[in-house]
């Protein structure tokens, strides 16, 4: 054992026995709209690329964990406009922008389309508010959503987020490609110029072509790096706004005309028979037709009816670009300025032009062209081609960013050991902090989401994993908040447990919209992942990230035990809380594995007393605090489901008061004190011995074994009246007490599968002091409680509880149980308490003992003693001799008995005549008693614990 330098302690172990004796221990919220401004301030200071702004942090936001320089961070290059504000603004553009709002208008009506942005950006304010507080709150590194959320929530959650995350990412840019592609064919290919015409061919291999073409020149700016993808952004959101400002143009100042209906509808249309949809410029007759629903059919899915989740689902499909800021925080220069400042504006700025872009189509074009062409924004444009090149460009960043996206996360993933060294590739293929490998590997699995072709249904799957990881985002920001953690101090200061509630309502109950069986499937499978990451993931295994599981289970823990109040404890709701007293659990691994079972879903702690003194002159630290973690392997090992108490104190007995006194909090305090028998029996040595379950080399550190034990040839550090002492304490504390001996002979392995073994047996009588009322006392009754547990449970079902009954003669010779009233009392009570015995009369009981005479001589060695009363040597030997009789009598029926349960009396008064000597004697009755028994539990209870009420 561990000791401290200044410690006094012995070298002896104090009470050994077989099962260590296990006793004692070795030796030794807002600031208003100026905050926006200076938001947006900073913003375009950045873009502009000021040092000075970049620095001064103006909005207010601190980097914590951190106190290196941001210009001087390898590969940190990028700044809030670059980094955050175009991925953002351009992932929630992506193609919804030029070719989807007329089909929500449309169908939705301009009041319901209104209404459905308001909801959608209120759900994505609500999680970007989650994002900010947690990017706030810490240096946010590679990873973005993955690095948040894992390091709040753990390994497990991250991990399995972290991953659908990343399959999500993946699947958004395959969209894009495919989407950019069918940009292409739609204006290039055979369906804009005719049958036979076009610029390029079409076909499924063509289109594929194309897909992995675009997908390549991705791969290319990607691996050129951040700083070449933040320049691409910056450009193609410039022309996508210059796009969008000329589509804006269009609608306030062209005409009337007629649109084509294309040539693939063929819900009003046939190859004979041709119509046209109608723009009319800005009218309010159009605009008042298009104020409520006109929910019809979706042209491009074979005609499938439209309604509020359809319409719903294509709209929040297209705006799920808030995380593409916080998956570049590894390139950002601070991220934990740049991901809020810039995520809330590049939100805001959509925001507006979607607004804007709704309301001039449903004051311009008529329904009917709304729901038959999504391509109408062409045709209407003064410029057609900008049309065309804004669809390719958002598209294509789209893409970009979620290649990006995809491959930071898998390179976290990677760096933190999720799925341990199957990534490993992904680390060593890192250059100048470019991710090279991870960036492959997203692409060849994006190049086989290209090779499924059609991707509608893969579209619904991919909107629900964006959402799912919302979801968690705001999950893990309510549940810190909730917890109330110290260090959980945002700079943010627009976030509360409010905003994350919603936000994770709101994710929660949208992804059930868009498609309740993929938003079922998704939560399965992060289930699963979950699970799975725990049980073989390195990372779970040893990461002190900090889980927020835990935070939350000290909340409730602490709250429902402030509310567990032991003045309204009653009998029927009595469990056994148990302390154990340990020396070395080397030689009591099977009692502690037995008192696992016995504790019946109650309190288990394991105790230890570390001899020694801890004083003032003492500058060395708390032995005790060293020694801890070794225990809490320990009960790993084990694999038993308790708590563990360690106290130094100068003497064992002192040690003890002070266990039974501090163990548990508020009403979770142990009522039942367990120790080994004090005993000369040899120990074992569980941990080394070759036939043993419990062995293991964990606990032997450079040939220095930890919890050591009393050797055979060494002697107690506790005296023979100590150990009476700490039961007459004990009883004296009120707690129930229970002496163990022999248990280094239980094995439970065994008793599973032997064919011998089959009962559990109770005796219900004080062998010091015997009368036919023993079986209806508290204590025999405490015994039967205890017996009844480990009767219930798996391994120990299959054994039949006995209770032996021991009656004087005159009841014994009875013919009917009417004419015995202790059996017929005792099996009446046995059913009254729902308990499944088997009554067993002793007619050696009566032919071998003489009560009377025993009765008088026994009491001097109990409580009941008479205090002037002198022992002879005459009682002593007739003392051992009467109890060698019992013993006898107990064996006989023991020989297929795994555990046996005995009534304990209480220990001599201290101040009686000859105390030492009464307490000797009184051990030296109960080692004859127990001798060469089962595994005997000697037993005394002091408060009721059954009850035979409702």
């Amino acid at each position: 054992m561990i000791a401290a330098n200044n410690v006094r302690s012995t070298n002896n172990d104090p009470v050994e026995s077989s099962e260590s004796s296990p006793i004692t221990g070795t030796t030794a919220n807002g600031h208003g709209s100026s905050r926006l401004i200076r938001q947006f301030g900073s913003l375009f200071q950045s873009a502009a690329g000021a040092s000075a702004a970049q620095n001064a942090d103006p909005a207010g936001y601190v980097e914590f964990g951190s106190i290196s320089d941001p210009e001087t961070q390898s590969g940190r290059t990028l700044g809030t406009f670059a980094g955050v504000f175009c991925p953002v603004a351009l992932s929630m553009f992506s193609a919804l922008v030029f070719i989807r709002v007329g089909f929500i208008v449309g169908n939705a009506g301009l009041y319901v389309t209104l209404l459905q942005f308001v909801i959608a950006y209120v759900i994505l304010l609500f999680t970007v508010s989650s994002v900010c507080a947690i990017s706030t709150n810490g240096a946010v590194e590679g990873g973005g959503v993955y690095f948040m959320i894992s390091r709040t929530l753990g390994p497990e959650f991250g991990g399995s987020i972290g991953t659908l995350f990343f399959l999500a990412n993946v699947v958004g840019c395959g969209l894009a490609i495919s989407g950019c592609a069918e940009g292409i064919i739609q204006n290039f290919g055979p369906s804009e110029a005719g049958a036979e015409g076009g610029s390029i061919p079409d076909g499924r291999w063509w289109r594929f072509l194309y897909c992995s073409s675009i997908n390549t020149l991705m791969l290319l700016v990607v691996l050129i790096g951040a700083e070449m993808f933040a320049k691409t952004s910056m450009m193609i959101l410039g022309v996508v706004v210059v796009c969008l400002v000329s589509t804006y143009i269009s609608f306030l100042s062209k005409g009337p005309l007629d649109v084509a209906i294309p040539l693939e509808n063929d819900l009003v249309q046939n190859a004979t028979f041709r119509v046209n949809g109608t723009y009319s410029g800005l009218s309010m007759r159009t605009l008042a037709e298009n104020l409520g629903s006109h929910y019809g059919r979706d042209y491009t899915s074979h005609g499938n009816e439209v309604n509020f989740a359809v319409v719903f689902g294509v709209l929040f499909s297209g705006v799920t670009g808030i995380m593409a800021g916080a998956n570049m925080s590894g390139e950002l220069k601070n991220p934990s300025r740049s991901i809020p400042a810039g995520t809330l504006s590049a939100v805001l700025f959509t925001f507006l032009c979607y607004i804007g872009l709704s309301v001039l189509m449903a004051a311009t074009t008529s329904t009917f062209l709304l729901q038959n062409n999504f391509l109408f924004l062409g045709p209407v444009n003064l410029w057609p081609t900008f049309v065309t090149i804004g669809i390719l460009t958002a598209t294509f960043s789209t893409g970009l960013s979620n290649l990006i996206g995809s491959s930071r996360v898998l390179e976290a993933l990677a760096k933190d050991k999720v799925f341990g060294s199957l990534l490993n590739f992904v680390v060593r293929g890192t250059y100048k902090s470019n991710p090279i490998a991870a960036v492959i590997g997203s692409w060849v699995l994006v190049e086989a989401i290209l090779l499924i072709g059609s991707l509608n249904t893969i579209a619904q799957i991919n909107s629900v994993l964006f959402m799912l990881s919302y979801l968690a985002t705001n999950l893990a920001c309510l549940g810190i908040e909730i917890t109330g953690a110290p260090n959980f101090r945002p700079t943010y200061k627009y976030f509360t447990w409010h905003t994350a509630f919603i936000g994770l309502v709101g994710t929660a109950v949208m992804m059930f919209v868009i498609n309740p069986i993929y938003a079922s499937s998704s939560v399965i499978l992060c289930l699963l992942l979950v699970i799975a990451l725990h049980l073989f993931s390195p990372a779970s295994q040893g990461v002190q990230w900090g889980s927020i599981s835990q935070a939350l289970m000290f909340h409730q823990v602490r709250k429902y035990l402030l509310m567990l109040d032991s003045r309204k404890d009653h009998v029927k709701f009595w469990r056994p809380q148990m302390l154990l007293l340990v020396s070395s659990p080397r030689s009591c691994c099977p009692l502690i594995h037995f008192v696992n079972d016995m504790k019946k879903g109650g309190l288990y702690v394991i105790g230890h007393v570390k001899q020694g003194e801890f004083s003032e002159n003492d500058s060395s630290n708390d032995p005790t605090i060293e020694e801890y973690t070794q225990w809490l392997s320990l009960i790993d090992h084990m694999k038993v489901k308790a708590f563990v108490e360690l106290t130094l104190a100068k003497s064992v007995r002192e040690g003890i008061q002070h266990l039974i006194r501090i163990s548990g909090m508020g009403a979770m305090k142990p009522n039942t004190i367990i120790l080994g028998f004090y005993d000369e029996e040899m120990s074992k040595d569980f941990f080394e011995h070759e036939n043993s379950p419990y062995r293991t080399g964990e606990f032997d550190d450079n040939g220095i074994k930890l919890f050591p034990y009393r050797r055979n040839d060494e002697q107690k550090s506790l005296l023979t009246v100590d150990y009476v002492q700490i039961i007459d304490d004990v009883l004296r504390m009120k707690k129930n007490i229970c002496l163990c001996r022999h248990f280094h002979r239980l094995d439970k392995q065994m008793i599973a599968k032997s064919n011998h073994i089959h009962y559990i047996d109770v005796w219900p009588v004080n062998i010091f002091e015997p009368k036919n009322e023993d079986p209806f006392d508290v204590v025999s009754l405490f015994m039967m409680q205890l017996a009844c547990i480990i009767n219930m449970l798996p391994v120990w079902k299959r054994l039949e509880l006995r209770v032996f009954l021991c009656e004087s003669e005159t009841q014994a010779e009875a013919s009917t149980p009417f004419e015995r009233p202790a059996e017929y009392r005792l099996n009446q009570l046995l059913k009254s308490l729902r308990i499944s015995a088997s009554i067993h009369q002793i007619p050696e009981w009566n032919k071998d003992m003489d009560f009377p005479r025993h009765r008088n001589i026994l009491k001097q060695f109990t409580s009941k003693s008479d205090s002037n009363q002198l022992m002879t040597e005459e009682n002593i030997n007739r003392s051992k001799l009467y109890m060698q009789r019992v013993n006898q009598i107990v064996r006989d029926k023991s020989n297929a008995t795994a555990v046996t349960f005995m009534y304990l009396p209480a220990p001599p008064k201290v101040g009686t005549i000859d105390y030492k000597e009464r307490c000797h004697h009184y051990l030296d009755l109960l080692t004859e008693l127990t001798y060469d028994l089962p595994p005997t539990i000697l037993v005394h209870g002091i408060n009721a614990v059954t009850s035979t009420t409702l």
